[in-house]
């Protein structure tokens, strides 16, 4: 019988050490050590992937000039903010982990997806719920596919059994922490049983050419549950988020082998299941009746997407000693930077006042474009003045109060248009190649923050 090699796992990170140690030297936190078997056991009598494999791929040296290049042949969904992020459509053999907390629609975003693709032959292995609770799910959705199949297992022996007989499309996994391969002796969802689990499907999907999505978890600091070679195993790492009081959710790439990392699908969660946001902008910008201060709109882009976003801002007399400064959906030492701006460069007094900052609909965002927005806005509402609703602002700020050029200007002018805005301030750096004549909204060029000030105000 051979001997079985053990090691301690941290449960945060997956550090590996050989002896317990009270704080993880990798991701400093404490008493996350557990003790795992680290080698297969060989004695048992267990058959992984390749076992049920009949045509086992034989590996050999091969010079890449000989290897023949082939157009990438893309499997289109039915979703298109799903083909946004993905680069335009599922990538035959290539592994997808989709991570998003507990209860922001990953089961119901992929049963869905798995439901409409009905020229293909799907399984959903769900280790998670019973048959009935997806049954009822679906019904709820108001979905049938015959091509679709169902499998509640949480053993990866008992899984590579069904799909060799089966012989499916593409493969859905919910969720990757609940299985448990017969290698392992720990727990389901422990750093070892995850790391093998996807080892496993990944051999699969890449020696029978088949998608797999892998949906996970998250740790309550946002970050992917499991060991962080999970991330590195994959091909594409997309994160659901959202705030579950918002109806609305984002799918966002965070690593992506087959396309852009800077892409974005926006769902609307409803009774029959996830609905995708065609045109964002008109649900990030709220409708008024009357004109309030505080108010801005910026112009940006995620990905290839242009969006319209309201920025709101309240600035008030400090009560207590420190002032506050709150944001949400925005980098807070952004905001300081700007306010230190404002003070330095026009004399406004910002170190006596609360300052607290929202970017409407739920939304988190990076672009430097949004910086002209959210200073106009903490210019309106400390004068108290409002800004003229259509206008809308595009440009990012320098520390010398400039205002600096951002790219693609022409697709923010456009969307700006299209959404019925008759002005749009950009920097005046962004004039060469840019044709005012083209657009029926007036494009109006400044380079410096005073000129803004002058202008609105």
């Amino acid at each position: 019988m051979s001997k079985v090699k053990t090691s301690f796992f941290c449960q945060q990170c997956g550090y590996e050490s050989v002896k317990w140690v009270g704080q993880c030297p990798s991701c400093s936190q404490w008493n996350t050590f557990v003790e795992e078997q680290s080698q297969k056991d060989k004695s048992k009598n267990n058959k992984t992937w390749k076992d049920y494999n009949d045509e086992k791929r034989v590996n050999k040296t091969i010079a890449l000039n000989n290897i023949k290049s082939s157009e990438e042949r893309r499997m289109p969904t039915s979703d298109p903010e799903l083909n946004r992020v993905l680069g335009g459509g599922i990538v035959p053999g290539s592994l997808v982990l989709v991570a998003g907390e507990p209860g922001i629609g990953k089961s119901t975003l992929f049963l869905q997806n798995g439901l409409w693709l009905k020229d293909i032959s799907v399984l959903y292995i769900s280790g998670e719920e019973s048959e009935q609770q997806i049954k009822m799910r679906a019904e709820r959705m108001k979905l049938m596919n015959d091509n679709f199949y169902l499998l509640t297992e949480t053993s990866t022996q008992t899984i590579f059994q069904e799909i060799k007989k089966l012989k499916p499309q593409l493969v859905i996994v919910d969720s990757i922490q609940t299985l448990q391969t017969p290698f392992i002796d720990s727990s389901p969802g422990s750093v070892s049983q995850i790391r093998e689990c996807a080892a496993e499907f990944q051999r699969f999907a890449k020696e029978t050419n088949t998608p797999v999505f892998l949906i996970g978890h998250i740790t309550k600091d946002g970050s992917i549950a499991g060991p962080k070679i999970l991330e590195h195993m994959v091909d594409t790492v997309l994160q659901f988020e959202g705030d579950r009081h918002y109806a609305y959710r984002i799918l966002r790439t965070l690593k992506n082998r087959f396309g852009s990392t800077a892409e974005l699908g926006i769902y609307e969660m409803t009774n029959e299941g996830m609905r995708g946001v065609l045109n964002p902008s008109e649900i990030l910008i709220t409708q008024k009746e009357e004109q309030l201060s505080g108010i801005a709109i910026a112009a940006t882009i995620e990905g290839l997407r242009p969006l319209l976003i309201e920025v709101q801002a309240l600035v008030t007399q400090s009560v207590y000693g420190t002032p506050q400064r709150t944001v949400t959906g925005f980098d807070l030492r952004r905001l300081q930077l700007l306010l230190a701006v404002l003070e330095k460069r026009g004399g406004f007094h910002f170190g006596v006042k609360d300052v607290f900052l929202n970017i409407a609909g739920g939304i988190k965002v990076e672009d430097p474009s949004i910086d002209l927005a959210v200073l106009c806005a903490l210019l309106s509402s400390y004068e108290d003045v409002p800004i003229p609703q259509q206008i809308c602002f595009a440009g990012e700020v320098g520390l010398s109060g400039e205002i600096r050029a951002v790219n693609r200007i022409d697709q923010r002018i456009a969307e700006a248009e299209k959404l019925g805005f008759e002005k749009i301030i950009v920097s005046k750096y962004n004039q060469k190649g840019l044709d005012k004549q083209k657009y029926k909204i007036e494009v109006i060029t400044m380079g410096r923050v005073e000129e803004v000030y002058r202008h609105l105000f």
